[in-house]
């Protein structure tokens, strides 16, 4: 993971350089990545249905959206120019693309777990504070690693009383398949499979800090703002989708049953995954969110947990080396190192129908 990440850190750094001196002209054909996760499978539901080509050709451009198999890779490749865009969490567009250098904006703020990432042990252990003392399985300095240690912040331990097993998404559910792991952070739908072993107990899930693990169409903010057309096509296409798939319909639940084939599962199974995600089906609700004095103090909070795993780069001196941009003006780290934006204007555009 750490050999992974520095890859991304240099490979971005480069895009980055690139990018400076040869500033994007606007352009008509884009790519984004996406992975399998509750709250990304209307992603490819809305490439199936070509729902998002129908936005595209609005705006008289191409959106090629493509699935990545694992998660950090994807967000690798689009940190080095391979995807215009990309689903991920908000630490990880905090921790890979912004600081490898590469300037980017959560575009649309889709959701936030709430309950579908955790913490689960095996056997007689049945407590977060039988934590102490265990290895734990997880994707290391992932999402996953940051809600483990606010869990352990509520059991009163610290890293320091575990032992962080490093291991890819690919391998996990295998993993604590074997007598050897015992404990295991994860999401879903990888949780729901580990959570359904006979002897497993949830001791921590994400609804009991909500709000902090949120899950975002990030793109580059060159491109975007060269390209405002690739931004809202890809706005329009996604709240078209939720109004679909929200919907106690015959088409609302043929979307969820596609989804839920997409993604491994059946209907039943990504609708009880759907239950531990407060999924933003309107764009007033996602800008709302967005809005929130909340969203700066989490990042800040994110920053933190980040900067204290070395996660900011080589050069980060404090929490606030990279800089970070919200609603209404509010910036929160270095002015002058401003690589992550959440940028509400194209949710407000859905919100008030001028898409």
């Amino acid at each position: 993971m750490r050999k992974t990440r520095l890859c991304s850190v240099l490979a971005a750094g480069l895009a980055a350089a690139i990018s400076v001196n040869s500033h994007a002209a606007p352009k008509s054909d884009f790519s984004v990545c996406w992975t399998i996760y509750a709250g990304w499978m209307p992603w490819e539901y809305g490439a199936a249905e070509g729902i998002v080509d129908k936005w595209a050709k609005k705006y008289d451009i191409s959106i090629d959206v493509v699935q990545i198999n694992d998660y950090v890779e994807s967000i690798n490749q689009y940190s080095a120019g391979q995807f215009d865009g990309c689903t991920m969490t908000n630490m990880d567009a905090l921790t890979i693309p912004a600081a490898g250098g590469v300037d980017s904006t959560a575009l649309i703020i889709g959701d936030f777990s709430n309950g579908n990432d955790g913490v689960v042990l095996k056997g007689e252990k049945k407590t977060l504070g039988d934590l102490k003392g265990q290895n734990v399985n997880l994707v290391e300095l992932s999402v996953s690693h940051y809600l483990l240690a606010r869990g352990l912040e509520r059991a009163g331990l610290s890293e320091r009383d575990i032992k962080v097993v490093n291991t890819s998404d690919a391998d996990l559910v295998a993993a604590f398949a074997t007598s050897d792991v015992t404990a295991v952070t994860t999401w879903n739908p990888l949780l729901a499979e580990i959570e359904a072993t006979p002897g497993v107990t949830k001791v921590f899930d994400s609804s009991q800090i909500p709000g902090e693990i949120i899950d975002l169409m990030v793109v580059n903010s060159d491109t975007l703002k060269d390209n405002p057309a690739f931004g809202k096509a890809l706005t329009g296409a996604w709240y078209e989708i939720m109004a679909t798939m929200s919907a106690d319909t015959p088409a609302g639940i043929a979307a969820r049953e596609h989804m839920a084939k997409a993604s491994g599962t059946d209907l039943a199974g990504y609708e009880a995954q759907l239950a531990a995600t407060k999924m933003f089906y309107s764009a007033k609700d996602a800008v709302a969110f967005a809005n929130s004095p909340k969203l700066p103090a989490t990042m800040t909070k994110v920053a933190e947990f980040s900067y204290s795993h070395g996660l900011l780069g080589e050069g980060a001196k404090s929490a606030k080396a990279i800089g970070m941009s919200f609603a209404n003006g509010v910036v929160t780290g270095d002015t002058g190192n401003l690589k992550l934006r959440f940028d509400p204007s194209y949710m407000q555009m859905a919100a008030d129908g001028t898409l």
